[in-house]
């Protein structure tokens, strides 16, 4: 499958937004999404990506712009939308007082599973959620990973080319979360084109691509390594010292640093240009007798870069040193 084919573009959008009232909540944004790619749509809370994800699955309409999602209109064509893809929330949609069975046979009557296939994809859901053998236990009774699990398998019934997920792991804990982006990357690996909300960073690693969207307004976009390597104005130092906390002040000090902080047994410093920063810290430490200590420009991580791009675009001409 050629992904850079026009023709293999699962989800686009051309100007989207939407207000409520005068309230911008999505502010006339572009992106598309290859089939068979896993798409971040990252953000913090309120940044509009539960909005931007309710006008794509043809739940609420956009107050302007276009988009299309697996070739059909999101404003003429819900309907069919609706019919065609998966959409997971981030709050529990499934029904606690019905057993695991019962909720994949509703799913399976609202999604219209034929019934000489029924009993495969019953099966499949069931072991998509882990849940063999717990097919008479009430939902309410689950844990919330196997009920997150439970429900991305009742949203694949009806075999959707596109899922949407919805802080799909919100409020599971890590494993839980690992176990889940495990049969995400099995989905991709088959095609099925994965269009996910997330504000844990670790997880965002996870995908092809994504955007940073802050106040309606994407202000990134890039694969994971991009957003690395190209996106933060600033560098980033490693600094090993002993007893780190008391030279914490020193560091943050210093002339070329941006800011600093404790991360684990290191400081972590943000600096406007490393060849003059390094040098400057070098020469606070060795002046106040710190002894050994060794410091590297490292690659910054993803909530680095986000931290950085949300503080930058909020302050547009931060304070030069």
């Amino acid at each position: 499958m050629n992904l850079s084919s026009p023709n293999n573009i699962a989800v686009s959008v051309e100007n989207l937004e939407k207000k409520f009232g005068q309230f911008v909540a999505v502010n006339r944004i572009n992106f598309e999404v290859k089939q068979g790619e896993i798409f971040g749509f990252l953000g913090p809370n309120g940044a509009g990506k539960s909005t931007t994800i309710r006008m794509l699955c043809g739940i609420i309409p956009p107050t302007s712009g276009k988009g299309q999602v697996g070739g059909f209109d999101i404003i003429k064509e819900q309907p069919k939308i609706k019919e065609n893809i998966g959409y997971m929330s981030q709050k529990f949609s499934l029904y606690n007082d019905l057993t695991v069975a019962e909720n994949i046979d509703f799913y399976s009557g609202i999604y219209k599973i034929p019934a000489k296939v029924k009993k495969e994809r019953f099966e499949e859901t069931v072991r998509t959620a882990g849940l063999e053998g717990m097919e008479s236990a009430l939902t309410v009774t689950l844990a919330g990973g196997w009920k997150q699990r439970l429900a991305l398998g009742c949203a694949l019934l009806h075999k959707p080319k596109i899922i949407f997920l919805d802080e799909p792991t919100s409020g599971v804990d890590p494993i839980t979360r690992a176990n889940f982006w495990s049969v995400i990357k099995g989905l991709a690996a088959q095609g099925v084109t994965v269009f996910v909300t997330t504000h844990y960073m670790d997880e965002a690693e996870n995908c092809n691509r994504m955007v940073l969207i802050y106040h309606g307004t994407i202000i990134a976009m890039g694969t994971p390594y991009e957003m690395k390597t190209t996106r933060m104005k600033n560098e980033l130092l490693e600094i090993i010292i002993p007893d780190c906390q008391a030279w914490l002040e020193k560091i943050i000090t210093t002339e070329g640093v941006k800011e600093a902080a404790l991360f684990g047994a290191t400081i972590h410093a943000v600096v406007y240009d490393s060849l003059k920063a390094i040098p400057a810290i070098e020469k606070s430490l060795r002046d106040a007798n710190a002894g050994q200590f060794t410091i590297n420009k490292i690659l910054p991580s993803l909530e680095d870069v986000f931290v950085s791009l949300i503080e930058n675009y909020d302050q547009p001409e931060p304070k030069k040193n």
